[in-house]
């Protein structure tokens, strides 16, 4: 297993579920560009940040940016776009957060 890094947010607990999103597939965090920490949610890092939203740029999509929270695989912005489980874990991704890209990286 991977060493897991830190997710920040509110509520957060093993597998990267907060209080804003916590069903059992809610189980990605994603590393803010801005401040470079891992958040269960767009909310987590408005909350408790303390500062704006930078979006990933595309050119860096190649960069870890998604992290498993049943394994702690990290995942490109690209890797994690072209799939709905985790290719180490096979942990199902919930399909809903990919309804919010543009809160994370630029589309």
């Amino acid at each position: 297993m991977n060493e897991k890094p830190e997710v920040y947010g509110v509520n957060v607990d093993l597998q990267t579920r907060c209080a804003h999103y916590h069903q059992d597939i809610d189980v990605i965090a994603i590393k803010h560009y801005c401040c470079g920490k891992y958040y269960p949610c767009h909310l987590c890092h408005e909350e408790t940040a303390g500062h704006p939203v930078v979006l990933w740029p595309v050119e860096r999509f190649t960069d870890p940016a998604v992290l498993c929270g049943v394994c702690s695989l990290q995942l490109s912005v690209n890797e994690y776009l072209k799939t709905n489980t985790c290719p180490a874990c096979d942990a199902l991704f919930n399909p809903g957060c990919k309804l919010h890209l543009q809160l994370y990286f630029e589309v």
